[in-house]
């Protein structure tokens, strides 16, 4: 695949990245316009959204397979960072009907720990809205603190682990579709709780 016609897109990481890049730009558009950050209420439908989505993830950290593939993934799971700001504003995290929404394939659960895991790069600015409201990593915020090792080097070293994963024919084309996947469960997600 190439960018433009001239740049050989060689990783995995920068394959997903450009066969989702539009996609995960109108999510992010779409997360904004709700304005999560102007009002308390407004965060606690952000929170509830996160709460969704990483409750949907929390399975794949666990996993023993994708641990092999991905050192250390059980240390990157942050569903309980998210109900714990959720209680910090005193709500308790939303109960639901349905199973989590997880993918039935490593490849596939791959291109949702990409999605899950890249979010974080982005946290960082959303941390700084948080910041303007009073919340923190110690409250209300704790789901967007950054890793011990800082948020570039957390995620260059997931990103190698996700490139250096020997995959099929048909598991490259789950993760890019597990990857679209997880961008759809978020939409719904952000039109469930934001809208």
């Amino acid at each position: 695949m190439t960018l433009q016609g001239t740049q050989t897109l060689s990783t995995r990481a920068e394959r997903l990245r450009a066969a989702t890049h539009s996609t995960h730009e109108r999510l992010d558009a779409a997360i904004m316009a709700a304005r999560p950050f102007a009002s308390v209420d407004n965060y606690l439908r952000f929170l509830r959204l996160q709460h969704g989505f990483h409750r949907d993830v929390a399975p794949l950290y666990g996993d023993p397979v994708l641990n092999r593939l991905i050192p250390g993934l059980d240390r990157f799971g942050r569903l309980g960072a998210v109900a714990r700001d959720l209680a910090d504003l005193g709500r308790a995290p939303p109960i639901y009907g349905s199973p989590p929404a997880a993918p039935r394939t490593a490849g596939a659960a791959l291109g949702w720990l990409y999605v899950v895991e890249g979010s974080n790069l982005g946290a960082a600015f959303l941390l700084k809205a948080a910041r303007k409201m009073g919340l923190s990593e110690d409250r209300g915020a704790s789901h967007m603190a950054e890793a011990p090792e800082g948020r570039a080097a957390h995620w260059r070293s997931f990103k190698d682990a996700l490139n250096a994963a020997a995959l099929s024919t048909a598991e490259e084309e789950q993760v890019v579709a597990g990857a679209n996947a997880a961008f759809a469960r978020v939409r719904d997600l952000a039109a469930q709780h934001l809208e």
